[in-house]
């Protein structure tokens, strides 16, 4: 299994051998660097775990500062596992040159966050009807959310108003369009979760 920890950039248009236009999307694929090897004797799995971003030694713990030091690597905002070696060693880096053009990849990111909103936007409700016949202010009413004297309650799960976005978004089957080695830039087709410059993971399991 392939993987690596990416910022998103933006997104331009790319066009294929037929001259198509294509919305896709800009990553800069690491460089990560293996901070530490799990293996199935230790740990009781065998993974890798990587970093990406530099971070800076003041806002660095102190523990965190020791593991570091293992791989001879400074300090990184973010970290995660990967299942399997793929033969790579500590202090190893990953990089968007171990993915090729046409690769599937799996991406997850935090969706961008709207706020609190209401049902029309958060749930796609039409609202309760129109302004005549002496209604007034319900074009985007959540309407009646229960019963009265039974259940005299309202059910958990009940579709309301409330905060949006910001949650964890797992996208399968993005094509990897081009690979930019010397910047380490990966374009993907279509559109992932996350504002530009947020931290997006992809994951490759052939």
């Amino acid at each position: 299994m392939k993987g690596i920890i990416g910022k998103k950039l933006g997104m331009m248009s790319y066009f294929d051998a037929n001259g198509k236009s294509i919305g896709c999307t800009i990553i800069e694929a690491g460089p990560c660097l293996v901070t530490q090897v799990k293996t199935q004797e230790v740990d009781g799995y065998n993974a890798l775990q990587i970093g990406f971003d530099e971070k800076k030694e003041k806002n660095t713990s102190a523990g965190l500062k020791g593991h570091f030091a293992k791989s001879n690597t400074t300090p990184k905002k973010r970290l995660m596992e990967i299942p399997g070696h793929e033969g790579k060693n500590l202090g190893d880096t990953i990089s968007a040159v171990d993915f090729v053009e046409g690769d599937v990849v799996e991406i997850i990111g935090i969706s961008k966050g709207k706020g609190f909103q209401g049902v029309v936007k958060r749930h796609g409700f039409s609202g309760v009807g129109m302004g005549s016949h002496g209604q007034h202010d319900r074009q985007r009413a959540p309407g009646s959310i229960g019963a009265s004297s039974y259940p005299s309650r309202v059910f958990p799960g009940t579709r309301m108003a409330g905060r949006m976005g910001g949650d964890q978004v797992k996208l399968k089957g993005i094509k990897v369009l081009k690979v930019i080695e010397d910047k380490n830039v990966l374009v993907v087709k279509g559109s992932i979760p996350g504002s530009n410059g947020s931290y997006v993971v992809l994951q490759n399991k052939k």
